[in-house]
């Protein structure tokens, strides 16, 4: 349920925001250490087990300041080839990622919070150089348990009572508005002119929400349409990214990914990639318009189906080792859980939260995520592809937003283990997601003119979907 509220300083509750089995659970020594460990410990690590990584350059871009892009969450796979090396692939990165409710408490005696590193390391920076008078604001569509943690925090922090204002998409009577660039919000029918916004809105937020406003925005609407929520430009931001960073041994690792195809050259795309492939709306989030197609079935279902947008991206499918796409020389398999009683592996991801901070790209939280049902060795075993290969626990139900929590898999002493990954493992997720981070930000930079507006001509030609310009409200 998406309430309004004003929340007043040292209101921060811990069994508000998070999972009840997350506040009973122990994070595992090996998360705590690694969130614990230094940058230097994390680079000299990183480049130990990749000698071709630029130590001096590996340094400056995990002491890179974002402009835009300033916190964000990266789902990634862990996967194998078929000569059996191992490597964390970026999916996609998220500008409202959710996370914190799934993270055990780092110290359970301490009163600052993930929550409250976030805004103290973060979002606390952006209000120095704003000089405009006026209230703080969440505004939100979804995740009710960590945008009021973050209306709290940010309230403790900054020592100011912040108001926690609903804003859904297509709202009949919304209680945020913008005059002249600059942001009011309504609360008890009286409208406050706001100086900084933390946003979680994350359902087409360019069509309610400017690309940049004189009100401060975490994150702005630009880093949604530069790669946070368009996984169309996202792919192109990585390709650039990569081609400057490439000669110091350093790569976002990424799936081979065809752009801006049309639905009726999905098939042709598909059959290349050995009939195997994802087909993604490039706009969509919490694992909408996502399709795996395993089977003939899977294409013939897709193809019957109705979009709002023009464009689509297809991806290379990670599968079992018998059915996975071969394209351009890859050729990936999903590492998985570790076996149960059962002998099931089930396929997972890895959301890994990090934030631009003075001190340079810091990790915040991490979880992970499995499918429901598990990874089959033969392909004639695959009824329902999603249930095998999907991860995201958000769901709609009578177009209320639900998380299917016991897919749920905590970094706690009970359920680590079966993820089958180490220390390594979340310093090579924990590099991946800082590059994709800096990649969406440059990008960012990239569409915002010297007069801080949306470069049309240069978006239109990144991303030429006329039903997602139409949307976007500059």
């Amino acid at each position: 349920m998406l309430v309004e509220k004003q929340i007043e300083p040292n209101s921060f509750e811990s069994q508000n925001h998070w999972y009840e089995k997350v506040l009973n659970a122990t994070i595992h020594p090996i998360v705590k250490h690694f969130l614990n460990m230094s940058q230097e410990q994390i680079i000299t690590r990183y480049c130990h087990l990749n000698p071709k990584a630029n130590k001096k350059k590996l340094k400056e871009l995990l002491n890179y300041r974002a402009k835009f892009f300033v916190w964000c969450g990266t789902d990634l796979v862990n996967v194998t080839s078929s000569t059996g090396k191992r490597q964390m692939v970026v999916i996609e990165n998220n500008s409202c990622p959710s996370g914190q409710k799934s993270m055990p408490l780092i110290n359970e005696y301490s009163e600052e919070t993930t929550y409250h590193q976030l805004i103290k390391n973060t979002f606390k920076n952006a209000l120095k150089n704003v000089r405009m008078k006026g209230v703080l604001a969440v505004i939100y569509d979804k995740n009710y348990m960590e945008a009021s943690g973050y209306a709290t925090a940010i309230a403790d922090v900054v020592n100011e009572k912040v108001y926690l204002i609903p804003f859904k998409n297509q709202e009949e009577n919304p209680k945020v508005r913008f005059e002249k660039d600059v942001m009011y919000i309504q609360y008890q029918e009286k409208w406050l002119k706001v100086r900084d916004c933390f946003r979680y809105v994350t359902q087409k937020p360019w069509n309610r929400l400017p690309v940049l406003s004189k009100t401060k925005i975490i994150n702005p609407i630009i880093s949604c349409l530069a790669g946070g929520r368009n996984k169309l430009i996202a792919a192109k931001a990585y390709e650039l990214f990569n081609s400057e960073i490439k000669e110091y041994g350093l790569e976002v690792n990424i799936l081979n990914t065809v752009w801006e195809v049309r639905k009726n050259e999905v098939p042709l795309w598909v059959k290349q990639m050995g009939g195997h492939a994802v087909i993604k709306v490039p706009y969509s989030n919490a694992g909408q318009g996502v399709y795996a197609i395993v089977t003939e079935q899977d294409l013939e279902e897709f193809m019957k189906m109705e979009f709002d947008y023009d464009m689509f991206i297809v991806q290379s499918l990670i599968g079992n080792s018998d059915w996975s796409s071969t394209f351009n020389n890859q050729k990936l398999y999903h590492v998985g859980t570790i076996p149960n009683k059962r002998n099931q592996t089930f396929v997972c991801d890895i959301r890994m939260m990090v934030s631009s901070t003075n001190q340079g790209i810091k990790p915040l939280c991490t979880y992970a995520r499995r499918a429901k049902k598990p990874l089959p060795s033969e392909l004639e075993e695959v009824v329902n592809s999603w249930e095998i290969l999907g991860t995201n626990l958000s769901y709609k139900e009578n177009d209320i937003w639900k998380s299917d929590s016991n897919r749920l898999v905590l970094m706690d002493t009970k359920d680590f283990n079966s993820l089958g990954i180490g220390i390594d493992d979340l310093i090579d997720a924990f590099i991946q997601s800082a590059l994709s981070m800096i990649a969406i930000d440059k990008m960012s930079q990239m569409l915002i003119s010297s007069k801080g507006t949306l470069k049309k001509k240069l978006f239109k030609s990144l991303n030429d979907d006329q039903n997602l310009i139409n949307e976007i409200l500059c």
